[in-house]
């Protein structure tokens, strides 16, 4: 496991927020504008997704245009659904990444090792998933989501919130199915590090609507 780092300071222990105010990323970020929209509302991070197979995917090209409006206090996660860890390692240093997101079937262990903060995507369909999850990885944080089928990521598959509550809580991210009028309900439930959205705040696959990027931060960070 790398060095525990606060989302909201990559390179430093010192949080933007309040402790214990839950963080917000905002992930499948394809534009600039929706990056600058995002940023102004207050989400902590944003999710940049590098699977070619997904709708919100970004070329190299289009990730640099949005990371260079990133300022240093919002880290930028680069998803990532089995990448070799060259192809990784090489995101992170060319685009300066400060997390990682693991989406696929990676093995266990390959979540250890890297420069920055590791994120491991567990489905959750029963008690069984999150409790052999916590015996095979060590990631930095878990992101617990629901089961999508084939889908990875951005899929709105929502689970029993209760079921992630074996995961220590300064680990624990919260997703799927999560949107603004639902969040606040998820932030009171299990009180997570943080949560993430995707298709909660969209007007269409990759595309977000900002009024509703701007509720769900609200409102998750008032319910915490």
């Amino acid at each position: 496991m790398s060095e525990q780092v606060e989302m909201g300071s990559p390179t430093t222990s010192r949080d933007r927020q309040p402790h214990g105010e839950v963080r917000v990323k905002i992930c499948g970020i394809t534009s600039v504008a929706d990056a600058r929209a995002a940023i102004e509302a207050g989400a902590d991070a944003l999710g940049l997704n590098f699977h070619a197979a997904s709708k919100r995917h970004v070329d190299v090209e289009r990730a640099a245009a949005i990371v260079a409006v990133v300022p240093a206090g919002v880290w930028r996660v680069g998803v990532f659904v089995d990448a070799s860890r060259e192809e990784i390692v090489s995101l992170v240093e060319g685009l300066g990444l400060t997390a990682i997101q693991l989406h696929g079937n990676e093995p266990a262990g390959f979540e250890r090792g890297w420069p920055v903060p590791s994120i491991r995507a567990v489905r959750i369909r029963s008690a069984a998933d999150v409790a052999e999850a916590l015996a095979a990885y060590a990631p930095d944080y878990f992101l617990c989501e629901g089961n999508a089928g084939g889908s990875y990521g951005g899929a709105g598959e929502s689970f029993d919130w209760r079921l992630a509550a074996a995961v220590p809580k300064r680990r624990l991210i919260v997703a799927g199915g999560l949107h603004p009028e639902n969040v606040a309900d998820a932030v009171r439930a299990l009180r997570p590090f943080a949560v993430d959205v995707a298709s909660g705040v969209e007007r269409s696959p990759g595309v977000k609507d900002a009024a509703r990027v701007a509720a769900f931060i609200a409102n998750a960070k008032r319910a915490a």
